[in-house]
């Protein structure tokens, strides 16, 4: 057989088993009422019925990324200021996990500022913070806090998803997967990021809100304030919606056809997803338009719109709960205070003291601060020892969480680290206990919400936690 021959044969076969799949997929779907059916319907979560009864339908998660010193925030130290500069006790340091300190002379660097106490609570914080005294009596801040990584990227995975290894879905994705969203043109988990002025803005990966193993549809979705909120949402130049609209119902029932042979859930998924990217197209423009914010509420956040800033998004937080998006994450970076903490700590308090407070104030003017559970923390917290003498390093094995609202006892202060706010000594409090807690204020049982995969039944507590009933109202 010669060449022509050949290439000949080769185009009649493609065309004789192209057109058998095109008429399969049509038999298909004859035969198949699935693969025209409508829209999966919306995602209404794998708890049907609540295991507890729910205090929150929402989660606004805020990660202070660096690394936040809770020795400058809310957790005062007497001993360790009264031992400044002198070395620190071999004791309580010997064989502990130490970052960049080691081998360095372990000295003791005492808080570089003052602490004041407020509210009939007495709740003790920086004596920078101007506005959160206000709300003093509402905060719930836990002082033992303590995790399992001591470098930034496997300390923000941990606190993600609770395990160190990457792969593993966030919390974000687990809460959705679990209730599912109340939002029917709006993502279910929404990831919002800010920059401090310090500029040791370190990156923050978009596998932080992964879904992992769970189907793709439980991806945190990231809202950028600047330029399109989301990469590639808009209609491309000279594309109307009507068209756009023609282009996703094609693409939509192409892959029906293809899912009505396969079966795979990914499948639709992605059918749901098209179907929501494009009502995005007209909910996410809107939603970042702050003209219908009242005067005082912009001046109360201190910010004008969306633009970038640890206040924008807090407003915007609060806006996205209100549509009814479940989990919502925020990132401010610029924590990571290696030198100069005293400085860097003032900035960052001016940077956030404002719009945490009026967005306590903000929730409760709307009705709507008993449901939404608000979480403030580091990936990890700093050394008590010093590092060049202006600074501190990663520490894991204790640091402070604030929490609000939905279902959380106000004006409590619960457990503690040691004299020198090295070790969580007292009420200890890992991370896991911290999901266990979150989830059981909205209505799971986290033992409960599980997802099998390659033969294993995972959970975001994997195979610790416990809820910690101390802190609920």
């Amino acid at each position: 057989m010669n060449l022509n021959a050949i290439k000949l044969h080769q185009r009649r076969t493609f065309l004789t088993s192209a057109c058998r799949g095109v008429g399969a997929l049509a038999l298909a779907s004859i035969l198949n009422p699935r693969a025209s059916a409508a829209p999966p319907p919306k995602w209404t979560g794998v708890v049907t019925k609540p295991h507890v009864p729910p205090k929150a339908k929402r989660v606004i998660f805020m990660v202070m990324a660096g690394g936040a010193s809770h020795l400058e925030l809310f957790d005062n130290k007497p001993e360790l200021a009264k031992r400044h500069g002198q070395a620190m006790p071999e004791s309580v340091t010997k064989g502990q996990p130490i970052a960049q300190l080691q081998g360095a002379k372990l000295t003791c660097f005492g808080p570089q500022w003052g602490f004041k106490k407020h509210g009939k609570s007495g709740q003790e914080m920086n004596e920078l913070f101007v506005h959160l005294p206000e709300v003093a009596d509402d905060l719930c801040i836990v002082r033992s806090c303590k995790t399992e990584a001591i470098n930034h990227d496997p300390a923000h995975t941990f606190m993600n998803s609770g395990s160190t290894v990457s792969g593993r879905p966030s919390m974000g994705s687990w809460l959705t997967y679990g209730l599912g969203a109340e939002a029917d043109d709006l993502p279910g988990f929404v990831v919002l990021t800010s920059n401090g002025r310090g500029g040791q803005n370190q990156p923050i990966a978009s596998r932080q809100w992964s879904a992992g193993f769970l189907p793709g549809q439980f991806q945190g979705v990231q809202l950028r304030s600047k330029g399109d909120p989301v990469l590639y949402l808009p209609s491309p130049p000279g594309v109307a919606q009507d068209q756009q609209k023609d282009v996703i119902d094609a693409v939509s029932e192409l892959n029906k056809l293809h899912n009505a042979t396969v079966d795979d859930p990914e499948i639709a998924t992605r059918v749901a997803q098209y179907e929501l990217a494009f009502r995005m197209q007209t909910s996410v423009p809107a939603l970042m338009a702050f003209k219908d914010e009242p005067k005082q509420v912009l001046e109360s956040y201190g910010t004008q719109g969306p633009d970038g800033s640890f206040a924008g998004n807090c407003l915007l937080a609060r806006r996205l709960a209100q549509k009814g998006v479940r989990f919502i994450q925020l990132y401010h970076r610029d924590w990571d205070h290696h030198g100069g903490v005293k400085d860097g700590i003032k900035l960052k308090i001016e940077e956030i003291d404002r719009p945490l407070a009026a967005l306590v104030k903000d929730l409760k003017r709307l009705g709507m601060f008993d449901d939404t559970l608000i979480v403030l923390t580091g990936e990890f917290g700093r050394t008590p020892m010093s590092q060049g003498g202006s600074g501190r390093d990663h520490h894991m094995k204790g640091f402070s969480v604030l929490l609000a609202g939905g279902g959380v006892k106000g004006g409590l202060s619960y457990g503690a680290t040691d004299e020198f706010g090295y070790h969580a000594a007292e009420k200890i409090f890992p991370i896991h206990d911290l999901h266990a807690t979150m989830l059981y204020l909205l209505g799971i049982e986290h033992e409960k919400l599980t997802y099998r995969f390659q033969g294993r039944d995972y959970r975001l507590t994997d195979v610790h936690g416990h809820v910690v009933k101390d802190i609920l109202a």
